[in-house]
């Protein structure tokens, strides 16, 4: 990470918390299984598992994102060994994760404030243990006819981006990535339900359909897919958090959180402190390791989130999203974090986080 970097972001002070920390970004997905000799130990909801080698296994969900990479890094350069851990790696999305950890699938979930705010809405007993990414890495991506039409460039300034898309068809995978747009256009005055014309689509790869065919002339969600498009000569990327500071973690207070349930952190103590510390170990050595663009580290260990996706867009995502040197959180950035959320209009009533939904005690 470079500061002449094409889509280097200034340094965040989102949902966390301590200062000392590096930089930014999101989208596909991967997983890797282990599939060690199990020696499994007594008891049902508390019971571990330990490996033939003398590991203690643990199961770790994360959604096939960009945010995905401190787990794989820690795996890596082997902080989860050194902590006595051996991870098995699942993906699931922000509807099966919370199940999953309350099933005991999995120990921990690497999940969107969004995610976990909706989870204690419906009095799920969830816990936010580490921060171990900040950012709100959006891309809004215009068909390339329609950035013709309406002299739209990368370079585009963000009022020309906003009055462009008056009266224009946007594409929505998530009731998040509109309000995010919305967000956006009435900052320049385009009122986003009078003025542009919404198709509803099951998800980003279908905003990347439609936007090809011709059904919609632009879309919002997380990197990497803009990038992607973009990269592939179909799209033109307009805007982003830098040229709309109301998506930055600055701002916006968003980042990626490692949760557990209570149950287990009550439990298991030490095993949730072993994992954050690997963790903390791993965004600390990305927020120093990114900025060597000869260390290719980093990169490999994102290609397992980022299955399939060019390496060039997957360095790029990596720049989007701050990698804190330490996990800790606190009130203020919460309360950020809150105050964007709301402002969405996306979460229920009532919906709240306070000094029992996080904490910092299992930090190194």
């Amino acid at each position: 990470m470079t500061p002449d970097h094409p889509t280097a972001r200034p340094a965040r002070d989102g949902l966390r918390f301590r200062p000392g920390q590096s930089r930014r970004l999101l989208a596909a997905a991967s997983a890797a299984a282990l599939a060690p000799a199990l020696l499994t130990a007594c008891g049902s909801g508390s019971s571990t598992t330990t490996t033939s080698d003398g590991l203690t296994q643990v199961t770790v969900g994360g959604g096939g994102s960009i945010f995905d990479t401190p787990l794989h890094v820690a795996d890596a350069q082997g902080f989860f060994k050194k902590q006595g851990l051996k991870m098995k790696f699942v993906t699931l999305t922000a509807a099966t994760g919370p199940s999953a950890l309350q099933s005991g699938s999995v120990q921990f979930f690497d999940s969107s404030p969004t995610g976990f705010v909706t989870s204690l809405s419906k009095d799920l007993p969830q816990v936010a243990v580490s921060a171990d990414g900040l950012g709100n890495p959006l891309g809004l991506v215009v068909s390339k006819e329609f950035a013709k039409d309406h002299g739209l460039t990368a370079k585009s300034p963000a009022a020309q981006v906003a009055k462009a898309l008056s009266g224009s068809t946007g594409g929505a995978s998530s009731a998040n990535t509109r309000a995010e747009a919305g967000i956006f256009l009435k900052k320049y005055g385009v009122d986003p339900d009078k003025k542009v014309k919404w198709v509803s689509l099951p998800s980003p790869a279908a905003d990347k359909a439609a936007i090809n065919s011709g059904q919609i002339d632009w879309f919002l969600t997380s990197e990497p897919i803009p990038l992607q498009i973009q990269d592939a000569g179909d799209g033109i990327l307009v805007a982003d958090p830098v040229k709309v500071p109301q998506w930055a973690a600055e701002q916006a207070g968003y980042g990626q959180v490692v949760v557990t349930q209570k149950s287990y952190a009550t439990q298991h103590p030490d095993i949730v402190k072993k994992f954050v510390t690997a963790v903390q170990q791993a965004t600390a050595y990305m927020s120093t390791h990114l900025k060597d663009n000869n260390d290719k580290t980093v990169l490999q260990a994102a290609q397992k989130a980022l299955d399939g996706v060019p390496d060039n867009v997957v360095e790029d995502s990596l720049q989007q999203v701050e990698w804190p040197a330490d996990g800790s959180m606190n009130a203020a950035g919460w309360k950020k974090t809150m105050a964007f959320l709301d402002s969405l209009g996306t979460l229920s009533d009532g919906a709240k986080v306070t000094t029992d939904n996080w904490t910092n005690k299992y930090l190194p």
